[in-house]
């Protein structure tokens, strides 16, 4: 039972090119939205469609295959874990406070495409 504490299953499309940043060492991230639409009848009967945005971490290994596969409306599965955290904005000097989704597994959906060879 402990194994489904916090955990996050989404299916959605990618919003914009992911940003990969390479820390020292070597290791690296990848941040990007992920846009999930839920649709359902309202009081009239009326079909509707709400989408939701998540931003999306994914570290290491994780993060180079979304470097090297994912673009701007792909679609994708994620599964992670959702983490809040606080920080001070750089010039301003407000504190934010976000919640993400660090995904532990991403699976690419649709067509095979390598950015690398299709760019």
């Amino acid at each position: 039972m402990s194994n489904i504490r916090n955990y996050v299953h989404l299916l959605g499309n990618i919003g914009d090119d992911p940003k990969v940043t390479e820390l020292d060492g070597g290791k690296k991230v990848a941040r990007f939205s992920l846009a999930t639409n839920e649709t359902y009848k309202d009081n009239k009967g009326e079909k509707q469609q709400v989408t939701d945005w998540h931003t999306i971490v994914a570290w290491g290994k994780t993060a180079e295959i979304v470097e090297r596969y994912a673009g701007k409306g792909k679609q994708i599965a994620v599964s992670g874990k959702l983490k809040s955290r606080t920080y001070t904005e750089p010039k301003a000097g407000n504190e934010r406070y976000v919640t993400e989704v660090v995904a532990n597994e991403i699976f690419l959906l649709g067509a095979k495409t390598d950015k690398t060879t299709t760019d």
